[in-house]
């Protein structure tokens, strides 16, 4: 009998064991989900400061039409962090854009996307961050916009008009790879934020999808169906490959928000994923810019070799002779891109021609590139050009020399109907361009204080001419 009951005794603390690391592997496995979302999200993109930050500790600056807005603290820290968010509040946060406290955030984090995602995703991604994230104590700057964008409860009014709640439901009519697609562009990977041109209001101009938009100082191209203004003339190999590499030999390479974003984020997802983003994308609705006369990627060589035409040009002897954007090309980019713009031998240096930076109607990204360079790393691979703007340690290069040697590559390998001028690239040099409603930020505390005015004089008005008809 006693035998009996300690075979029974062990045989109930082992299965309490089994029980127990059974419950650990399903959290492992739910971390390892996280992660994988979280990854697919682009979280660490926006909230690790590219300038020697921690994993998620925030202080990544984003520049905003409306100011400067700083990303928060999303490691598991309980005083700096959401180490406190219970999975409801964390919930909440990402998928309507309201934190604990009850005050609104604003939508550069991309919730009017991340709405869509699922309840598996989220709680998921919940147990990734307060589990599999080291925690950093460490405060961030606080976002301090100008009146009346300080005022977050306005953000409640925004999102009556403009955020989507709704989950995300698959089409029956699609296949799943389709509808992957959907889920990951117009949710977790929220490609449309950024691809998505905006409205006077920062909403989202929902009849033309991924038709592109500017993002700070970069632009979001066209990224529809479209063959000429969109990623028509792409295959889905070649989409994949830009994906995952952050480059595709004759169509583009990537940059700015991209390159973080390819750098952070694509080129780790699973290649069921990107497929299913390329299919997603090259069935998409085209998007059609009227300005648009041929592809970016179809302005061909023109054999054009920067060094016949200055050779000679001055005395050996002479100063001051790096004038004109053909004399600007040669001093600071012929020597990576080569004389004849085609790039070097591995295209770690693309070549100008056959190039959407070049081939685009919006010259933002050529300009962009020029001021903040390319930094990008992608598995072993550390793709690096110099920024010709504020520090630069090669050659801080003035609006008008930037507007030379723009207008020069465009003329001569790329879209020869841009012209680039000193306030295009001060506008971008200052942080891209400037919305009516920043613009008329200024009058805006004035307006509402006349108005106030108006009103109490009226209701002043109206109390005197009741008191005298009474008499």
């Amino acid at each position: 009998m006693k035998k009996l009951l300690s075979l029974g005794l062990l045989s109930a603390v082992l299965g309490g064991f089994a029980g127990l690391a059974s419950a650990q592997d399903s959290q492992l496995d739910l971390i390892a989900k996280g992660k994988q979302v979280a990854t697919a999200a682009d979280c660490q993109a926006c909230h690790t400061n590219a300038e020697g930050g921690k994993a998620f500790a925030g202080d990544y600056p984003i520049q905003s039409p409306m100011g400067t807005i700083f990303t928060t603290n999303i490691t598991p820290s309980k005083k700096y962090g959401i180490g406190n968010y219970t999975e409801e509040q964390f919930s909440r946060a990402v998928r309507d854009g309201v934190r604990p406290d009850g005050e609104n955030l604003y939508p550069a984090m991309p919730y009017t996307s991340y709405s869509h995602m699922s309840d598996d995703d989220i709680k998921a991604m919940y147990a990734y961050f307060q589990h599999g994230v080291e925690p950093v104590e460490a405060p961030t700057k606080i976002t301090a916009l100008p009146f009346p964008f300080n005022m977050r409860i306005a953000m409640a009014g925004w999102n009556m008009l403009y955020l989507d709640s709704s989950a995300f439901k698959p089409d029956p009519s699609k296949s799943d790879e389709w509808n992957r697609g959907a889920y990951l562009v117009n949710g977790a990977g929220h490609c449309d934020t950024c691809h998505t041109p905006r409205n006077l209001m920062m909403g989202e101009v929902t009849s033309k999808p991924l038709a592109g938009g500017m993002v700070g100082p970069w632009y979001a191209p066209n990224i529809s169906a479209d063959p000429v203004s969109g990623i028509g003339n792409w295959t889905q190999a070649q989409l994949v490959e830009y994906m995952k590499t952050g480059r595709t030999l004759g169509k583009n390479q990537a940059a700015g928000p991209m390159a973080e974003a390819v750098q952070n984020s694509l080129q780790y997802l699973p290649e069921s994923d990107l497929n299913a983003i390329a299919f997603y994308l090259k069935n998409s609705t085209p998007v059609r810019d009227p300005a648009d006369k041929q592809a970016a990627d179809s302005f061909g060589p023109k054999q054009v070799n920067v060094e016949n035409g200055l050779r000679g040009a001055h005395p050996y002897n002479a100063n001051n002779t790096i004038i004109g954007g053909a004399a600007l090309f040669s001093g600071y980019c012929a020597s990576c891109h080569q004389p004849d713009g085609g790039g070097s031998k591995n295209q770690a240096y693309p070549s100008l021609f056959n190039n959407t930076a070049t081939g685009l109607t919006n010259a933002s990204n050529l300009i962009s590139a020029i001021l903040y360079g390319v930094d990008r790393k992608v598995g072993d691979q550390h793709v690096l050009m110099p920024k010709f703007g504020e520090g630069s340690y090669v050659g801080q290069l003035t609006d008008a020399q930037i507007a030379d040697i723009s207008n020069y590559v465009l003329t001569n390998y790329g879209n020869p109907d841009i012209q680039v001028t000193e306030h295009d690239v001060a506008v971008l040099r200052g942080g891209g361009p400037v919305t009516l409603l920043a613009k008329l930020q200024p009058f805006m505390a004035p307006a509402m204080v006349i108005g106030v005015v108006v009103v109490l004089l009226l209701i002043f008005w109206l109390v005197r001419r009741r008191k005298t008809r009474t008499r």
